[in-house]
């Protein structure tokens, strides 16, 4: 076979790209180009797994979604569904529905991933205390979600609630994510132990406000949800979960998880070299630009790559660990 010739314009521009992190179809193996992606859609080099987004995130829409998450890179997604909107006490009457930010259900999210195969997976969800809340989990489960969440409810955490809902994770083999806000959502954050213990076959995924600001042991004030002391004192109650139980990870997602990464970097890098196997990379973020300062999940993957103490822990928390996790 003749060698292709390529003009001098054609190699700097190829090589340029690659410089960039970026490959197209024509150099990608036959297994992607079979799978569909064309020279016409840039694919990063190193792929980026999105455990936490969601659909009509603050009115946000499907093709916004798709925009932002294809200019921060990344190559899956999974999204987590609201339970549906009721007037209960468990979403403070409706404070709480749409996970109170107007997200969308179940279907919503199923039927997104449905159009988008390559880049969206699902997951199931529902208020936990409806009667018919196992039933609707259980459904989109046998329907192929990858995860219960994002469960942010006005519960106790160790609710017999919850705690059929963890008995369902485990039945079906899935994570399950955490939101978990002082005084409102899955009360009880210092009891959570117990169910770590009671239920060591299901990994629990800790999530938002309450969950990154004990990491520091210093923290005196639950009511504080975004800490600004510039020194983090290791051995919160989060470190201590992260580290004595192998069920427990970590959602470095929005702007908790930002916050925690930035406010303290010397120990957050620390900190992810400590837990480089039990920490996750999410956007949940609501901008449809997906790049720069009006980005939390783009400066999310930012901080980690300038914080990850090494090439390996960085790939860990942007794909290793969830493509894991979640056995994708």
């Amino acid at each position: 076979m003749k060698k292709k010739d390529y003009s001098r314009r054609e190699f700097l521009k190829q090589n340029s790209l690659s410089g960039l992190g970026i490959i197209f179809a024509g150099s990608l193996p036959s297994h992607l180009v079979n799978a569909g992606f064309t020279s016409n859609y840039p694919l990063q080099a190193e792929p980026v797994i999105d455990i936490h987004t969601h659909t009509n995130y603050g009115g946000r829409t499907n093709d916004e979604l798709l925009a932002h998450q294809r200019a921060m890179g990344i190559t899956t997604t999974i999204l987590q569904p609201a339970g549906r909107p009721v007037e209960y006490g468990s979403t403070y009457y409706g404070v709480a529905n749409g996970l109170q930010a107007k997200c969308s259900g179940n279907d919503a999210c199923y039927q997104f991933s449905q159009e988008h195969p390559k880049e969206f997976l699902f997951g199931s969800n529902e208020v936990p205390d409806l009667p018919e809340a196992i039933e609707e989990i259980e459904k989109y489960l046998k329907m192929g979600a990858v995860v219960i969440g994002e469960c942010k409810f006005g519960v106790d955490c160790d609710s017999k609630e919850m705690q059929k809902i963890y008995e369902l994770a485990q039945k079906f083999n899935v994570p399950i994510l955490m939101h978990w806000l002082y005084n409102m959502y899955n009360r009880g954050f210092e009891r959570f132990y117990t169910m770590l213990e009671k239920y060591p076959r299901v990994n629990f995924i800790g999530h938002s406000q309450t969950w990154w600001a004990n990491v520091d042991k210093n923290l005196t004030d639950q009511n504080i949800m975004y800490p600004k002391t510039k020194k983090v004192t290791p051995g919160g109650l989060t470190d201590q979960l992260l580290g004595k139980y192998p069920n427990m990870f970590g959602d470095l997602s929005a702007p908790s998880g930002l916050n925690f990464l930035t406010r303290d970097e010397d120990y957050a890098r620390t900190f992810l070299a400590k837990y480089q196997d039990k920490l996750l990379f999410g956007s949940d973020c609501h901008d449809a630009v997906g790049h720069g300062e009006d980005c939390v999940g783009a400066q999310i993957i930012a901080a980690i790559r300038r914080l990850s103490p090494s090439k390996k822990i960085e790939r860990k928390l942007l794909y290793e660990n969830a493509k894991r996790l979640f056995r994708l």
